[in-house]
């Protein structure tokens, strides 16, 4: 059963989200998070929530603030500000009897969940789907003329989805304060990273570097022609199955742990 649900983030801004509950009673959840200003229904996410909900967890994925029905600017965006938001709806999944909870994520969602994985010790695993994991460089990101009018005003105005966006120096100082590889390095929890061999937006070469950095902790999956959203139902059917195993394979093996956060 899918529900649309709402609940309020630390700054009191209502957030909303569609919440997959399995058929029998269950005390173990999901959280995903989507990628750079997209929403909770990106194609990847409602294929894998679909597979997580049938294998009898809870899934709960939600519009991160400024971005989808949620409220907030989208001006406000931050990697602080959605980690928060991944524990926000962490909350809202043990007011429905979730215990054991997992992380997954798309893209920057993918980068929210390890970096609020490392900051929750009691997350029990972590999916990052065509996550970016080198060093982040807004020049990466972003368009060589889009930078420039970003240095010359403090303000960085683009087009995406349709959207009229705009961005301030708060994002790139935020982005910057944070270090993937160390947070993948440090990570406790099993991570599972999903990559397309065809994504030209994060080259799978990233998924090499982390698994080289925590060998022990990190399940690599390829999967063969998919790009960066999965674009193709075939892939998207892949993927969402390798996610849904995995997430399975470990609700075994740690059996009796609940998450007490």
């Amino acid at each position: 059963m899918e529900t649309t649900i709402r609940f309020r983030n630390q700054w009191a801004e209502r957030l909303f989200g569609t919440h997959h509950q399995p058929d029998m009673p269950s005390e173990y959840g999901i959280v995903m998070g989507h990628c750079f200003t997209c929403t909770r229904h990106t194609g990847i996410l409602r294929e894998a929530a679909a597979r997580l909900t049938a294998a009898g967890f809870h899934v709960l994925r939600f519009d991160f603030s400024g971005n989808g029905q949620s409220e907030g600017s989208f001006i406000e965006t931050s990697y602080t500000k959605y980690i928060a938001e991944m524990e926000d709806a962490a909350n809202f999944l043990k007011t429905c009897g979730v215990k054991w909870l997992g992380f997954a994520g798309h893209s920057m969602g993918a980068a929210v969940s390890v970096l609020a994985a490392s900051r929750f010790s009691e997350i029990q695993a972590v999916c990052a789907i065509a996550g970016r994991f080198s060093p982040m460089d807004p020049y990466r990101i972003f368009s060589p003329a889009e930078m420039q009018r970003f240095q010359e005003s403090g303000r960085l105005q683009f087009v995406s989805r349709g959207r009229q966006l705009e961005l301030d120096s708060r994002f790139f100082n935020d982005m910057l304060s944070y270090d993937m590889l160390a947070a993948v390095a440090s990570l406790n929890p099993p991570l599972l990273v999903v990559y397309g061999t065809q994504d030209d937006i994060v080259p799978a070469e990233q998924a090499v570097m982390a698994q080289a950095i925590n060998p022990g902790h990190l399940k690599l999956v390829m999967i063969s022609g998919a790009d960066h959203f999965f674009s193709l139902e075939e892939h998207r059917d892949a993927a969402a199955q390798k996610i849904a195993e995995w997430f399975s394979k470990i609700r075994e093996t740690t059996q009796g742990v609940v998450w007490k956060h």
